[in-house]
C-alpha cells in the first residue's frame, strides 16, 4: 500500500472509513430476517390512520407536502433509519422522514404500508454506452428497479466521452455519472483496451475534471497484456484529478491480486469483481486470504461488480459466512448479464440477503456505501432537502432459486421486488399503480398525472402557496 507520504492524494473519505470499522474484525453480524416487530408495528400504524388517508375525505387547504408515502418500513443507512415512517416529499425534495405525518397537508398520499421504502439505489458498475457491445439504455432497466442512479464504468473513454454525454446522459431519466476508461477510445474490444499508446493519465484527468457533475473517477479493464501499464496509469489518472480509481484486474504471473491491492492501489480506489472466480480471495483452505482484511484496513474498497462472469456462490458464500461482506452492491449490469444472471439490483441484493447478509446491511451498501465511495454524499440518502429519489419494494417470502455466474442455483427463502420508483418526486416506476386514481373516478380523462389531474387541461391558479409547496391540497 503507498504510503501517505509517497503515495497519490486521493484519499478515502472519513464517513467510509468509519463504516468499514465493523468489517474489519471479521465477525460482522449477520441475521438473515425482515427487522424484528416490522409486521406488527406496520399493522398497529396503519390501523390508526387507514380511514384518513381515503381521498376525498380530507379538507382543502394549502399544502405544505408534494406527497406523502404512507406507513412504509423505511431503511436508510445515512440517517440510522430502521422503523416505520412516513416519507414527505416538496418541490422534488425529501421533506420530512417522520411517524404520523398530517396527510391532510399532503397535495397525493399513497399507501406504503407493509413494503421496504429506501433511497433510490446506486449502481456503481453498469454499461450505458456503445463503446461496449453489451451496453444498454438505462431507464428501462434501472429505473423498474429502483435503480436512481447508475454508474457507468469505463465505456466511454476521454475521446468519446462528450458524445457518451450528448446521447446517452442528456437523455436519461435515470442519473447517469461515469468512470473514464484510460483507453482515450473507451471500451471497444482487445484491440483498442491493450494499447498503450491510448492510456494517457493527463488528457484523462482533465476530462474527468472538466466534467466533474458526471465523472466520478477513473477505470481500467480488459487488460490482457503483461505488466502494470494499465493499472497505474488508471491509478496515475485519479491522483491527477483528485478522484478514485476503479479496478477490473486480470493476475498473471508478474502482476499478482495481492500486489494490486497492497501495493498498487490507493485508500479509496475500488476494486470490482470481488466474488469472482479468478480472484484469489479464498486460500486452498477456503478461508480468506489474510491480504484481504489487509487491504480492507488500508482503505481499498471491495465491490461486487456482478456482472455474467464475476459472481460465483462459491466465493461469496464462504467469504461472507467469515464476514468478508462487500463494501458496496452493483452489478455491472449489461444486456448479456440482465439474462440467466439477472444481473439488476434486487436480484442481486437478494441473493447476498440470503447468503446471510442482514436487510439493513444490504440496504447499506446498495444507497449510502456507494454513494460515499464516489464521493457523492447528496445520493443514497432520504435526508431532508437531498433529492426525493425513493425505492419502494415488496420483500417477499416463499421459495426462490437464484443462479451465478457459473450457472449454479442456490435457494433462498426472500426475495426483494420492486413496486415503484421515484426520481426527484416523479413517480417513474409503478409495478401496480399505486399512485394513480382509478378510471372509474377520472371521468373523460386524457393523461392523468400521478395527482389526478389532467395534463390536458391548465390546472386552475389558487392562493399564493409557500416556496416548494403546491397551490391546493387534495384536489
Amino acid at each position: 500500500m503507498h504510503s501517505p507520504a509517497n503515495g497519490p492524494q486521493w484519499r478515502l473519505p472519513t464517513q467510509v472509513i468509519a463504516l468499514q470499522e465493523p468489517l474489519l474484525q471479521g465477525n460482522f453480524p449477520l441475521p438473515k430476517t425482515f427487522p424484528s416487530g416490522s409486521l406488527e408495528s406496520v399493522q398497529a400504524y396503519t390501523d390508526g390512520k387507514a380511514n384518513r388517508a381515503e381521498e376525498g375525505a380530507l379538507p382543502m387547504l394549502e399544502c405544505e407536502y408534494d406527497l406523502i408515502l404512507q406507513g412504509g418500513h423505511v431503511i436508510d443507512p445515512a440517517n440510522e433509519v430502521d422503523g416505520v415512517r412516513d416519507v414527505a416529499i416538496a418541490g422534488g425534495k425529501i421533506a420530512a422522514v417522520e411517524p404520523d405525518l398530517p396527510v391532510d397537508r399532503a397535495r397525493k398520499v399513497i399507501n406504503v404500508a407493509g413494503s421496504l421504502v429506501t433511497p433510490g439505489l446506486v449502481d456503481i458498475h453498469v454499461h450505458a454506452y456503445g463503446g461496449y457491445s453489451g451496453w444498454l439504455f438505462p431507464d428501462e432497466h434501472a429505473l423498474p428497479n429502483g435503480t436512481t442512479t447508475v454508474v457507468d464504468t469505463g465505456s466511454a473513454g476521454w475521446r468519446t466521452f462528450k458524445e457518451f454525454k450528448a446521447t446517452i446522459i442528456n437523455r436519461s431519466r435515470v442519473r447517469v455519472l461515469a468512470f473514464l476508461n484510460i483507453v482515450g477510445r473507451g471500451m471497444l474490444g482487445p484491440e483498442v483496451e491493450n494499447n498503450t499508446e491510448d492510456m494517457e493519465p493527463e488528457p484523462t484527468a482533465r476530462c474527468v475534471a472538466q466534467y466533474p457533475e458526471w465523472l466520478v473517477g477513473t477505470k481500467t479493464a480488459h487488460f490482457q497484456q503483461p505488466g502494470w501499464t494499465a493499472v497505474d496509469r488508471t491509478i496515475e489518472a485519479g491522483r491527477l484529478c483528485g478522484k478514485p480509481a476503479m479496478i477490473d484486474f486480470a493476475p498473471r504471473p508478474e502482476r499478482s491480486y495481492e500486489e494490486l491491492i497492497l501495493k498498487r492501489m490507493r485508500p479509496g480506489d475500488i476494486h470490482t469483481h470481488v466474488y469472482a472466480a479468478h480472484i484469489p480471495l479464498l486460500d486452498d483452505q477456503g478461508r480468506v486470504q489474510e491480504f484481504m482484511w489487509e487491504a480492507r484496513r488500508c482503505g481499498v474498497i471491495f465491490d461486487v461488480g456482478h456482472g455474467t462472469g464475476s459472481f460465483w456462490f462459491r466465493r461469496a458464500v464462504p467469504a461472507i459466512d467469515q464476514g468478508f461482506i462487500p463494501d458496496s452492491i452493483s452489478t455491472d449490469m449489461h444486456k448479456y448479464s440482465i439474462l440467466i444472471p439477472q444481473a439488476t439490483m434486487p436480484p442481486t441484493m437478494s441473493k447476498l440477503l440470503n447468503i446471510g447478509m442482514s436487510l439493513r446491511e444490504v440496504v447499506r451498501r446498495a444507497t449510502l456505501h456507494p454513494a460515499l465511495e464516489i464521493n457523492r454524499p447528496d445520493l443514497g440518502t432520504l435526508s431532508p432537502g437531498a433529492g426525493a429519489d425513493v425505492a419502494v419494494f415488496q420483500v417477499e417470502e416463499g421459495e426462490f432459486g437464484f443462479v451465478d455466474s457459473g450457472r449454479a442455483r442456490m435457494r433462498g427463502t426472500q426475495r426483494l421486488r420492486c413496486l415503484m420508483t421515484l426520481r426527484d418526486g416523479e413517480v417513474v416506476w409503478d409495478l401496480n399503480g399505486l399512485a394513480w386514481q382509478d378510471w372509474r373516478d377520472a371521468g373523460e380523462y386524457g393523461v392523468l398525472n400521478q395527482y389526478g389531474e389532467d395534463l390536458r387541461k391548465p390546472r386552475p391558479a389558487g392562493p399564493e402557496a409557500p416556496a416548494g409547496a403546491t397551490k391546493s391540497c387534495r384536489p
